[in-house]
């Protein structure tokens, strides 16, 4: 995930067309951000789906889960190390010609991923839908933003952000389901299916928007001096890197519990969850952006103690489940618009930095997550996700002013 808020204007050389302003009726655009939201899904499911298929692959592949974990590794690394300089390059770029060539480019890396029989090159696809998501996320919440009116550009990129709990609520599950019944490779070639459909959706029915002028991105050092950013970016790599730890080795964790026919159920329910998270997000956002990532913070932290709770019990792993999803599902919104805010004139660039910081922290937790399972096992996995949430909470609670204030 990553995630951009860029608000860039148009070339100072020429009025924007009447397509490229705000509805003049002040509603949103549903069918294009619904369009946007599907991106959403594709790129998030896209990063999540071995979570849910990861023994498959591994024994498909002929390697162990924990390496397998990697293919989340080698996605993020793809987002982490182009986001910056893609951004860069394709600044100028067509935001429509820019959101198609990213939808390609997952369509392209998922087919590879369904018909490998190599884990090296099953990790280079892996590789090129990181890049895909980092060409995604570096426009996809600014896009939003800017084809609504100003008073609902907060709504509309909740709206967008509903791709990534229906990703985890349906899409994760269902690809669960499907790589259960009929093999984890058909999952991959679904997603392709729902690439390409959507790459029609979005010719039809997305409003193009220009690029940003020549020179229009603000330096990094000047952002991370700008009061507010260090705190958001310092917050978003700590919760990326716990969920990320839990995340992709739930499978591994549940089968270490004695529950592993549970996993789809668990992941169906943590879905659930995120998306009840952000449509509360979305309602409250405007007037509760630090209450609302503190208790999100918290409610993760609760979850990962329960999860620690060495009960084996289907019930209670499913009420941790359902906590995490609450704390987690408004996440990405919430710190995109923390660091937007904070950024202020240099929004774009906090937004890119955040899209590099986000994927970087992925990449550490699979790394991570894999290390603890290997050496320590399955039961450090929620406690170490306990301790990296403790600074988080005390972060978000002490920005009162900049980064997380209690009123927008």
């Amino acid at each position: 995930m990553t995630h951009d808020t860029t608000v860039a204007a148009g070339p100072a050389t020429s009025a924007p067309a009447p397509s490229e302003l705000p509805p003049a009726s002040g509603r949103l655009p549903l069918p294009a951000l619904l369009a946007l939201a599907t991106a959403v899904f594709v790129t998030s499911l896209t990063e999540t789906l071995p979570a849910g298929v990861l023994p498959g692959m591994s024994a498909d592949l002929g390697v162990g889960e924990a390496a397998m974990g990697q293919s989340v590794t080698g996605y993020a690394l793809g987002t982490a190390l182009t986001a910056v300089p893609l951004a860069a390059r394709t600044a100028g770029w067509r935001r429509k010609r820019l959101l198609l060539t990213s939808m390609a480019g997952f369509a392209a890396a998922n087919t590879v991923t369904a018909v490998s029989s190599s884990y090296a090159l099953t990790m280079g696809a892996r590789f090129l839908a990181g890049v895909a998501a980092g060409v995604a996320w570096a426009l996809l919440a600014g896009y939003a933003r800017r084809l609504a009116p100003a008073h609902l550009q907060g709504r509309a990129v909740a709206v967008a952000m509903t791709g990534i709990p229906l990703a985890l609520s349906l899409g994760v599950p269902a690809g669960t389901f499907l790589g259960e019944a009929v093999g984890w490779r058909a999952a991959f070639t679904a997603m392709t299916v729902i690439a390409v459909v959507l790459l029609g959706w979005i010719a039809l029915a997305v409003p193009d928007l220009p690029g940003e002028p020549r020179g229009g991105r603000a330096p990094v050092a000047r952002t991370l001096r700008t009061p507010g950013v260090l705190p958001v970016l310092a917050v978003t790599v700590t919760l990326v890197l716990a969920h990320t730890i839990l995340y992709t080795y739930v499978a591994a964790y549940l089968d270490h519990l004695g529950l592993a026919g549970s996993t789809g159920l668990v992941l169906l329910v943590f879905g659930a969850a995120s998306l009840a998270g952000i449509w509360f997000t979305g309602r409250h956002i405007d007037r509760r952006l630090r209450a609302l990532t503190l208790a999100g913070a918290i409610l993760f932290a609760v979850a990962a103690a329960v999860f620690a709770v060495p009960a084996g019990s289907t019930a209670l792993v499913l009420v941790a489940a359902a906590l995490w999803g609450l704390g987690w599902g408004g996440a990405p919104t919430l710190l995109q618009t923390a660091v937007a805010e904070a950024g202020g004139d240099d929004a774009d660039t906090a937004q890119t930095m955040l899209v590099s910081l986000w994927n970087a922290a992925m990449a550490a937790g699979g790394v991570a997550g894999g290390l603890l399972l290997d050496r320590l096992g399955a039961d450090a996995l929620p406690w170490s996700v306990l301790v990296l949430l403790v600074p988080v909470v005390v972060v978000v609670a002490g920005a009162r002013a900049h980064g997380f204030p209690a009123r927008r």
